[in-house]
């Protein structure tokens, strides 16, 4: 308005022209990161694990998947047979295994699970989408955060986290492990950026996914966040900065999240506070009663093996974040004032240290040690590693750095490629041409790798880097199918060969074809990952030998013939002491696994002396009869 204008007319208002589109939209090189970020992302956390992206190639391995998957199947199925929203609700609390409440684990994989199952089918590569879905977030959430607050290095960091064996191995499991490392991480991001901003909004994220984390491991999520917090303070001499954390707000968010759930299944579940806090928590880290001792050095080899194929830049870039953290720390108290001025970001690498650290030592104290309790120290150290490698573009690495980084790399893939010989011949030596080859392949991806950098510098290093990794999964998986192109089948003999060997998804299958799911199976003296593998694929719990005595009815056995290295089991003159009386007859063998397969016909009368103490199984026969000749 003009000084001589006179206040009672009407104002005129200028109009003001959009800003033009092309200012609106995302720059050139945006797109392109965000395209190689989703591109390279996506396809090592999905191929080989869905129908349309390299198919499922690998059925549940070990004997926490198939368990896990079996839980949520068990839920979903209360869950639908549900009438009301109250008995529903319910059906939600509980975890069951076979008919029997399971209270190991707090709820959030099964919940997640189930209801990918709703949409997609029970299947064993959709009891695996919980944890690629929560990887991928992760990986987006660094590359935002990073490129939000430390920009440079967001894209190094987000695929290098993408592209470590470790992320990529969990991200493919039908386990709680990516449940609580994924939020944690997300969580202590937001936290982090709350410390630099001051702005309330990012607390936010500390409280929700500390609490979503809490529910898929229990207490551990919120004390590693609470210790790694603190000891950021203690370093720094800054205490306020727990108290002004502590934001009440985000404390009831927090309470909201996980209490409903404990409180629900502790009134369900009268024994549930003894059975998950007090053995699944407290005697599992204090005691060997679940037998997963390993040395107090068991973590440093498994993160090592987690950052392949970045380990030697990983390892040097965390030495660099410690050296930046204890400069810093002399900065801080130092006499001279001048010194003293805090710079933006300059606690970020003593961030990330501690976090790597903390879960390392905290596990390593643990008399039970599995490999994915320290998955959450696994990001922070590849943060750190993408962030160096973004202030190494314009020094460029040293030639032991760059020549360490291409020989593990080299050393990756020629390993890689003779895995499928080595899982089918021990520790036999192979012969001269796939020895040959795989030399040749790891030569070539060395040299590429030191061609490549040398010639268009670090900024490269990720996407050869990652392009070795592109090509040693397509290996594993075999070629396609990609949507609606047919798979390559001539390419798929190494994974049909590692499915039959680690997972009991062919067995099973083939067993179908001897009985239905509803007729009885049962093992002996098979590993705890074929048995609750069966009892998966046949949706029909497994009756094992050992523990409950043989069935009386006509059954199928699933019996270990041979051990690790071609060991013999004596299991023949066992099943003899336990099948007394009873034709039985072999139908045919599994190698892969050293496992026999028998059909034993129907007691003439009950058992009572197949395992001292305990009465016959009696799952109940609800097929046909199969045909039985006489041994």
């Amino acid at each position: 308005m003009s000084a001589f204008q006179n206040p009672s007319d009407p104002v005129e208002h200028e109009l003001v022209e959009p800003e033009p589109l092309h200012k609106r939209l995302p720059k050139w090189s945006t797109v392109c990161e965000a395209s190689v970020f989703l591109l390279f992302t996506v396809f090592f956390l999905l191929y080989g694990v869905t129908p349309l992206l390299g198919g499922d190639g690998l059925g549940l391995v070990g004997a926490d998947e198939p368990r896990y998957a079996q839980v949520a199947h068990e839920m979903l199925g209360r869950f639908d047979a549900a009438h009301t929203i109250k008995e529903r609700l319910s059906a939600c609390v509980t975890p069951f295994l076979y008919g029997q409440p399971w209270l190991e684990k707090p709820a959030l994989y099964y919940w997640r699970a189930m209801f990918i199952f709703q949409e997609f089918g029970v299947h064993d590569w959709s009891a695996r989408l919980p944890s690629v879905s929560f990887a991928f977030i992760m990986g987006a959430l660094i590359y935002l955060h990073m490129r939000r607050f430390r920009a440079g290095g967001h894209l190094d960091a987000a695929l290098i986290t993408m592209a470590c064996a470790g992320i990529i191995g969990f991200s493919r499991g039908a386990s709680t492990d990516m449940q609580m490392a994924a939020p944690l991480c997300i969580g202590l991001l937001g936290w982090y950026a709350w410390y630099e901003t001051k702005s309330k909004f990012w607390l936010f994220d500390i409280y929700f996914f500390t609490g979503v984390a809490t529910l898929a491991k229990g207490p551990v999520a919120p004390f590693l966040a609470l210790v790694i917090l603190a000891a950021f303070a203690f370093l720094r001499k800054e205490w306020s900065i727990l108290k002004k954390s502590l934001w009440w707000p985000g404390v009831g968010l927090y309470f909201a999240i996980v209490l409903p759930w404990f409180i629900a299944v502790q009134h369900q579940n009268p024994t549930f506070f003894h059975e998950f806090f007090l053995e699944q928590n407290l005697q599992r880290f204090a005691t060997n009663k679940y037998q997963h001792t390993q040395p107090f050095w068991y973590y440093l080899p498994v993160v090592i093996l987690a950052t392949m194929p970045w380990t030697v830049l990983s390892v040097r870039a965390f030495i660099d974040g410690v050296q930046t953290s204890v400069a810093e720390w002399r900065l801080r108290h130092s006499k001279n004032p001048s010194l003293k001025i805090s710079r933006p970001g300059d606690g970020f690498p003593e961030f990330l240290v501690l976090w790597a650290i903390i879960p390392i030592i905290f596990f390593s104290l643990s008399k039970s040690k599995l490999p994915g309790y320290v998955l959450p120290s696994i990001p922070p150290v590849t943060i750190l590693t993408g962030d160096y490698l973004f202030r190494k573009r314009g020094p460029g690495l040293n030639r032991w750095e760059l020549a360490g980084h291409a020989a593990l790399t080299g050393a990756l893939a020629f390993i890689g490629l003779l895995l499928p010989w080595f899982v089918a011949h021990g520790a036999e030596m192979p012969p001269t041409r796939p020895l040959v080859v795989a030399l040749l392949a790891a030569i070539g991806a060395a040299l590429l790798i030191v061609i490549v950098v040398n010639g268009f510098g670090v900024a490269r290093l990720r996407l050869v880097t990652s392009s070795v990794l592109v090509v040693l999964l397509l290996f594993f998986y075999g070629i396609g199918p990609f949507a609606v192109i047919p798979a390559w089948a001539r390419t798929k003999h190494v994974i049909h060969a590692l499915d039959k060997t680690y997972s009991a998804r062919p067995l099973a299958e083939k067993l179908t074809s001897y009985a239905p799911e509803t007729e009885t199976v049962a093992v002996f003296q098979v590993r705890r990952d074929m048995e609750y593998g069966l009892a998966f694929y046949r949706n029909h719990e497994v009756v094992n030998y050992e523990e409950s005595g043989v069935p009386s009815e006509q059954h199928l056995l699933v019996a270990r013939i041979t051990g690790s290295h071609g060991t013999d089991l004596h299991t023949p003159a066992a099943l003899e002491e336990y099948l007394e009386g009873r034709h039985y007859e072999p139908l045919f063998s599994w190698p892969e696994q050293g496992l026999e397969i028998y059909l034993v016909g129907e007691a003439e009368s009950p058992r009572l002396d197949a395992v001292p103490g305990k009465a016959p199984a009696t799952t109940p026969n609800l097929g046909p009869e199969l045909p039985l000749s006489k041994p």
